[in-house]
C-alpha cells in the first residue's frame, strides 16, 4: 500500500524531524546530567491502523493505516511545549510475543481484550532455543519493519514489540514454578534463564540491523521515548524476588540485555520494587527507571538511592504529582509523562 501525498509530506517534513532531533538532544542532555531548569515532559503521538486493522492479516496494510492515522494527529497534536513523540508499535500478541517464539500456545480474549497464554509443558531446565527461520511470528515481525521502512518516512518513531525481559518471559511460560525453581533447582532455573535472555538479546539485536537508530525505540515510546540508541526492558515481576535472588539470578542478565544498545537504557517499573535500589545502582547499563503506578509512590526512594547518571521517567499520579517530584528532585534527572492516550 502508498501513503498518500499529505501524509508523506508530514511525515518527511525536516522542521518536524529537526523539532524531534532538538527533543533527543535535550533528553540527551537529562541523561548526561546537564541540568536545565524546564524538565522535559513526553506526551507521544501514537498512530493505529484504521478498524484495527490486523498486522498478521497484511503487514503492508497496518504499516501504512497507522502512518496515515499518526499524520493526521500530528496535525491536532503538535507544538515545542513538549515531546510529541511521533511513533507507531508494532503490537504483535501483546506481552506474549517471546512467549510465541517459544512455542507457547497465545490467544486473544475478545471479554477482556487482552492477550493471554499457555504455559509450557516441558520441564524447567529443558528449555530449547528456537529457530527463529521457521517461526512464523518473526516472520511477520521483519515483514512489518520492511514495509515501514518502504513507506520511506523518515519522522516517526518505530515502537518494538514487548520484548520484556528474561524473568517477566518466564514466567510468562511457567507461572511461579520457576520462581519456586529459583530457590530449590536453581541451575535448571539458571539454565532457562541463560537461554531466554540469549534470545532475547539476539530479538533486539536483529531489529537494530534492520531500522534506523535515530528511528528504532523499544516498546511503548508514546510514554518512554529515550534517546537514540538506548534500549529497555520490563521489570514488572521484580518485586516477585527478594534481593539477593535478584541479584544472583537476574540482574547480570538484564544489564547484558540492556548492553545490546551502545548506551544501556531503561527498565520499566510498576510495583513495589525499591527494595532493588541497591542492585539497580550497581548494573552499568542501567541509564533510567520508568516508575508509574505503585512505583511511582516510591520517587523519593528512587532519586536518592540511584545512581547520579542514572535518570527517573516519572508518570504522575494522585499521590505522587508533578509539584511532588519537584519538590523531591528539583528537577534533576527527571523526565515526566504526561500522556495523550
Amino acid at each position: 500500500m502508498e501513503l498518500s501525498e499529505s501524509a508523506r509530506k508530514i511525515l518527511n517534513d525536516p522542521s518536524r524531524i529537526e523539532r524531534r532531533d532538538r527533543w533527543f538532544r535535550r533528553l540527551g542532555d537529562v541523561f548526561d546530567g546537564v541540568y536545565t531548569e524546564e524538565v522535559p515532559f513526553i506526551s507521544g503521538i501514537l498512530g493505529c491502523p484504521a478498524d484495527g486493522a490486523s498486522v498478521f492479516a497484511s503487514p503492508e496494510r497496518w504499516a501504512a493505516e497507522s502512518l496515515e492515522d499518526l499524520a493526521e494527529k500530528i496535525e491536532r497534536h503538535d507544538g515545542e511545549s513538549r515531546f510529541y513523540a511521533p511513533c507507531v508499535q508494532l503490537d504483535l500478541y501483546g506481552v506474549h510475543f517471546v512467549d510465541s517464539l517459544f512455542g507457547a500456545r497465545v490467544y486473544y480474549n475478545g471479554e477482556s481484550r487482552q492477550w493471554y497464554n499457555d504455559f509450557l509443558k516441558s520441564e524447567i531446565g529443558s528449555l530449547q532455543y528456537p529457530d527463529l527461520s521457521k517461526c512464523g511470528v518473526w516472520e511477520t515481525a521483519e515483514k512489518s519493519v520492511r514495509a515501514f521502512l518502504e513507506l520511506n518516512v523518515r519522522l516517526p518513531l518505530f515502537g518494538l514489540p514487548t520484548i520484556a525481559s528474561v524473568l517477566n518471559i518466564a514466567v510468562n511460560l511457567y507461572g511461579g514454578n520457576i520462581l519456586e525453581y529459583m530457590l530449590v533447582e536453581p541451575e535448571k532455573a539458571n539454565h532457562d534463564l541463560s537461554v531466554i535472555n540469549r534470545l532475547l538479546v539476539e530479538i533486539h539485536t536483529r531489529f537494530r540491523s534492520l531500522l534506523p537508530e535515530s528511528q528504532l525505540q523499544p516498546v511503548i515510546p508514546w510514554e518512554r521515548v529515550q534517546p537514540p540508541g538506548y534500549g529497555q526492558i520490563c521489570g514488572c515481576t521484580t518485586h516477585l524476588v527478594g534481593a539477593g535472588v535478584y541479584k544472583d539470578q537476574v540482574s547480570a542478565l538484564d544489564d547484558a540485555l540492556l548492553g545490546a544498545y551502545p548506551h544501556g537504557g531503561m527498565i520499566h517499573l510498576c510495583g513495589s520494587h525499591s527494595h532493588l535500589i541497591p542492585v539497580f545502582r550497581s548494573m552499568q547499563n542501567l541509564r533510567a527507571v520508568q516508575v508509574n503506578d505503585r512505583a511511582a509512590l516510591d520517587l523519593e526512594l528512587y532519586f536518592n538511592g540511584l545512581r547520579g547518571d542514572q535518570v527517573i521517567y516519572l508518570m504522575p499520579c494522585e499521590q505522587m504529582t508533578v509539584g511532588n517530584a519537584m519538590d523531591i528532585t528539583g528537577g534533576k534527572r527527571l523526565v515526566i509523562i504526561d500522556k495523550l492516550y
